[in-house]
């Protein structure tokens, strides 16, 4: 979140000043110097204001160092704080993280559970004004624009189908902004092959999209339950 939105969005709960600064554990003189941007809002402070204010995940602030490998049950669970409805029946205490971070972080792990995969379209459908820019500035850091590339096409097609045009044309972009860092090297998405046979056939039998991004994959928008 930017510091000058915090006034237009204390002002949206009908909140003076003092009461804002109480709800978020700060003085007034304080709150009044962020609002103003004479201060920094801290990642700390950034998940005070996205809980008191009501704020959609995607105001979580992002890690300054992302974390490439994490557990594969952590990662259902943070799909499940973000509402994916496959896993519904998931209960966790876990802390909530931007969509951008879950939706990285997955595309990083070399062998992703095939429910997790299948979640992270409907991650891009779901929160489709998470920071884009981010997204591919990291992505490119660990080489996983191809990757998410993939994932982001079959997002487009899916929104193509609904009558959300403006979510559409910013997947659209997303995708044409990846496009020019494309990696030639062969990939893989969500797992590595088990054996020669069966990279040979993922090679011979994937999608065009997935003959785009350079992927070993049969993922294709037919196969995900859940679209936003």
């Amino acid at each position: 979140m930017r510091t000058r939105h915090l006034k237009a969005e204390r002002r949206r709960h009908g909140w003076g000043q003092v009461e804002a600064a109480e709800r978020l554990g700060v003085s007034q003189p304080y709150l009044a110097m962020l609002e103003n941007g004479k201060r920094r809002l801290t990642p700390a402070l950034a998940r005070k204001v996205v809980a008191a204010y009501g704020l959609p995940p995607t105001e979580l602030p992002v890690p300054s160092a992302f974390t490439e490998k994490v557990d594969g049950q952590r990662l259902v669970e943070d799909l499940a704080k973000l509402d994916y409805p496959g896993f519904a029946y998931v209960r966790t205490h876990v802390r909530s993280k931007n969509p951008g971070e879950v939706l990285l972080t997955a595309l990083a792990q070399e062998n992703l559970d095939g429910r997790a995969a299948e979640a992270l379209p409907w991650l891009l459908l779901r929160y489709w004004d998470m920071d884009f820019g981010w997204l591919v500035v990291e992505a490119k850091k660990f080489d996983l624009q191809n990757r998410l590339g993939f994932v982001v096409n079959l997002a487009r097609q899916l929104s193509e189908r609904g009558v959300e045009a403006e979510r559409t044309q910013a997947l659209a972009s997303l995708e044409s902004l990846l496009e020019s860092s494309r990696l030639a090297r062969e990939d893989y998405f969500y797992r590595a092959p088990r054996n020669e046979r069966e990279r040979q056939w993922l090679f011979e039998n994937r999608p065009d999209a997935a003959r785009h991004w350079n992927l070993l994959s049969d993922l294709r928008p037919e196969h995900l339950q859940y679209v936003a």
